[in-house]
């Protein structure tokens, strides 16, 4: 694939994620812009990119959320394209919508793709008709407290309260008991409003011993998708994921060809196009039954656990998607080769719950080595703020076996060492102690 796609790109993200796409475009001979906040002025990804351009404030409103801001940059400096990373507006179907008007190439879907899977409760619905399965319960919009109370004896319990605009676990309740549902309901709706601006709620079926498992799909404008096997993405805590790999020891490879599929047919419902993830639950007293949760049009943070295991650039392919290529790949020609593992690191204080902490980068010490992979925002003098998201950085490793690859993992990850402030490197690094997560009869190093 020689050709270059897009002269510029405008990378409008910040942190690890922004780094990461102009290392690839700087590989296909793409120029750079950076775009940052007043807090960002000196981050990783404003040095590395060929130009950058202040949005605002610090404030993701006044900056990274400011659509106008990011069409006056693509503007002053001739970008024909922006990658949106993953987070502020990379599922903004105003801001695909808006670079449209402007003539600019959005790295991502099309708008109808973003506006049915942006709907959860629309999304659902729509797979459904699609051969896509789908968990028990009610996705309606716009149904009160009394409707959703009646509803939930012919769903059963343990039931689940979802909001329909929602994500990261934000609003979701579990409830065990008809007593406990009416106050759950009212705890969802000010939580989804608040969060969302929306206070739409739907109920499902709590799937017993779930397993969070989504599928990497790719398509083109051509009418080709594929799948490029799934991620395991079950070890989270405050239903944000902590710990990824690829593939998932749970599934065989009937059940991975039917999953993916699944994941195929979902995409195709909606004429994807780009690099998209669509997310199963998959019950481990069951593991060859699942059920669509939802499906993210964007890049996922865990994306490189499938890099590894699929030697595919999944940026890459974003951007040659975008500049209307084909897919130069089949199906049959998607291998997974050994296995990878990913680890997130934030600026948390494990000893104080979690708490995000701050601080400036004294000493910084990332693995290296063979199978070994670290996607980071840091450098040294960086100032960690709380302004936004906590993650820092990801440690990724590979290996031919899964006892090769925890191996690996299990090594660097206590290599990783940042002086700035707390982290949960050393959380990341004690959780292959957990039994469920470690192959069987692997031993630590």
């Amino acid at each position: 694939m020689p050709s270059v796609p897009f002269r510029t790109v405008l990378v409008a993200n910040r942190g690890e994620i922004a780094c990461r796409v102009i290392r690839t475009c700087r590989l296909l001979g793409i120029a750079t812009v950076a775009v940052y906040s007043d807090a960002d002025a000196g981050a990783r990804h404003v040095r590395e990119a060929d130009r950058a351009v202040r949005l605002g404030p610090a404030a993701p409103a006044a900056s990274y959320l400011n659509i106008n801001a990011i069409i006056a940059a693509c503007r002053a400096t001739g970008a024909e394209a922006v990658h949106p990373g993953y987070g502020f507006l990379s599922e903004s179907l105003a801001f695909a919508e808006a670079l449209e008007a402007a003539g600019i190439t959005f790295i991502g879907p099309n708008v109808k793709a973003i506006g049915i899977m942006g709907d959860k409760i629309r999304a659902k619905n729509h797979v459904a008709g699609y051969q896509v399965p789908v968990v028990p319960g009610l996705a309606e919009p716009g149904l009160p407290d009394a409707a959703l109370i009646e509803a939930a004896e012919g769903i059963g319990y343990p039931l689940l309260i979802k909001p329909s605009a929602g994500g990261g676990g934000k609003g979701m309740h579990r409830v065990d008991g008809p007593g406990q549902l009416p106050a759950a309901l009212a705890a969802a709706r000010r939580i989804a409003a608040g969060s969302f601006g929306d206070d739409t709620l739907f109920l499902e079926r709590l799937i017993p011993s779930p397993r969070h498992i989504e599928v990497q799909v790719l398509a083109d404008n051509h009418g080709n998708v594929i799948h490029l096997g799934e991620r395991e993405c079950s070890l989270q805590r405050r239903h944000q994921k902590v710990i990824e790999e690829a593939p998932s020891p749970l599934l065989d490879e009937a059940t991975r060809a039917r999953i993916g599929e699944a994941a195929c047919n979902a995409a195709r419902s909606v004429d994807y196009s780009g690099a998209g993830t669509v997310e199963f639950l998959v019950s481990d007293e069951a593991p060859d039954e699942f059920f669509f949760m939802e499906m993210n049009t964007r890049l996922q943070v865990e994306h490189p656990v499938t890099e590894l295991v699929t030697g595919q650039d999944l940026v890459e392919w974003q951007l040659r998607i975008a500049a209307g290529e084909p897919l130069a790949l089949a199906q049959s020609d998607v291998v997974l080769t050994g296995h990878a593992v990913e680890a997130r690191i934030y600026a948390e204080s494990p000893e104080q719950d979690f708490l995000p902490s701050a601080g400036t980068v004294l000493d910084l010490q990332e693995p290296a080595g063979e199978g070994i992979r670290v996607d980071s925002s840091l450098l040294p003098g960086l100032r960690i703020s709380s302004d936004y998201d906590p993650m820092l950085a990801k440690v990724v490793a590979w290996g031919p076996t899964v006892s090769r690859r925890w191996t690996g993992w299990t090594r660097r990850s206590r290599r990783w060492c940042c002086s700035a402030c707390p982290t949960t490197s050393s959380t990341c690094a004690c959780c292959w102690r957990t039994r469920m997560w470690v192959p069987a009869g692997w031993t630590p190093p």
